[in-house]
């Protein structure tokens, strides 16, 4: 008899499934390692869901609309720039939104490039679709590898802009250099755009190869509602519809999302805040312990812990990724690649919980040898 594994396809079984970050179940953790916002939503969503759901529930019996067609009329409305339904696809989250890309642009008889560092579900979706990927290395300055890009034999490339994990912006400058050499789609994924200076929306207009990848999990507070978007030209939206899966996005998730959208004050100051208390602590660990961390566009920080003695690299991030973890303080290690492993990200929370992960950092360093 043969075993499961060897009846699955050949690409599947030798598959290395996404790792999440750690989600602690019981109470009492700091949880800022997956760069989920540390305050609530709107309280606009919450009306919008009890709207939804009636007195009695009884809406969950139907399906949502299969296409999303309010919500893509929000997202066109929210961003301007000429935008109209026919530019949006919506997606169970911005992960579903790279699947679909992914089976669309990608396969075994094309490659799809990314950079490294870079969002690491990226490969894995290739792999789903038995692909070919293709890497392309930044080094320590973080600058685009636009040449290098421009070179690719990929397809589509995928590119993270601000980056996960370093929190580096690119700005339409580079971006447009990228598009005027690269052949391919540049998918542009900008989960963290909403804390940047800048971003790509803009660029849609004039580039048709452009893909412009959204969440609503990070800046609006939304990450256990699931819901993403692409922006790109109708003629791309069109193909990404023929792979969407039906009825991709629940009735109370699309509500949701339309009255996120729509509460424009309340989460410009929430970005505010959330950009403020980035800045402040970014500054301070560097002034105070001479800390690198790269500038930051998102709501985390990249740093470069250093002992009272000067020592840094792998093991000085991994003896303070213990000691947090000890703390109940939840941050990101990423020790599988040289340039990554000398580093923490450190989701930016609530004030107070950044007050204590601050303390216990200056309680480590009057430790650690």
């Amino acid at each position: 008899m043969s075993t499961l594994l060897e009846l699955a396809s050949p690409h599947i079984a030798r598959l290395h499934a996404y790792t999440p970050g750690l989600q602690p179940t019981e109470a009492g953790w700091i949880k800022l390692n997956t760069n989920e916002s540390g305050y609530p939503p709107s309280p606009k969503v919450a009306e919008s869901i009890r709207r939804e759901l009636g007195d009695d529930g009884s809406s969950l019996r139907l399906y949502p609309n299969p296409s999303s067609a309010p919500l893509r009329s929000a997202i066109a409305a929210y961003h301007g720039h000429g935008l109209k339904a026919e530019n949006v696809l919506v997606g169970n989250g911005s992960d579903d939104v790279l699947n679909v890309l992914v089976r669309c642009f990608g396969g075994a008889h094309v490659d799809t490039g990314f950079t490294f560092p870079s969002y690491s579900l990226y490969p894995v979706l290739v792999g789903i679709q038995d692909g070919r990927s293709r890497t392309i290395e930044f080094d320590r300055t973080m600058r685009l590898p636009v040449a290098a890009i421009a070179r690719s034999s990929a397809g589509a490339f995928f590119l993270t802009s601000p980056n996960a994990p370093t929190g580096v912006a690119f700005s339409n400058e580079d971006l447009e250099s990228v598009l005027n050499a690269f052949a391919g789609i540049l998918v542009v994924d900008e989960a963290y755009a909403p804390f940047a200076e800048q971003n790509a929306v803009a660029l849609l207009q004039r580039f048709p190869r452009l893909i412009v990848v959204r969440t609503l999990s990070k800046a609006h507070a939304l990450a256990g509602i699931r819901v993403g978007y692409a922006l790109a030209d109708p003629e791309a939206i069109e193909l990404l519809d023929r792979v969407r899966d039906s009825y991709n996005v629940s009735r109370l998730s699309q509500v949701a999302a339309i009255a996120a959208l729509e509460d424009v004050s309340y989460y410009n100051g929430l970005i505010g805040r959330t950009k403020a208390t980035r800045d402040f602590y970014r500054r301070k660990w560097s002034e105070q312990w001479g800390w690198f961390a790269y500038d930051s566009a998102t709501n985390f920080i990249f740093v470069e812990p250093r002992t009272t003695t000067g020592r840094f690299g792998p093991d000085v991030a991994h003896a303070l990724y213990s000691f947090l973890s000890g703390k109940r303080i939840l941050v990101r290690a990423f020790p599988n690649h040289p340039l990554t492993a000398p580093f923490l990200r450190i989701s930016v929370g609530r004030d107070d919980e950044m007050v204590v992960v601050d303390k216990a950092l200056l309680e480590w360093q009057h430790s650690a040898p």
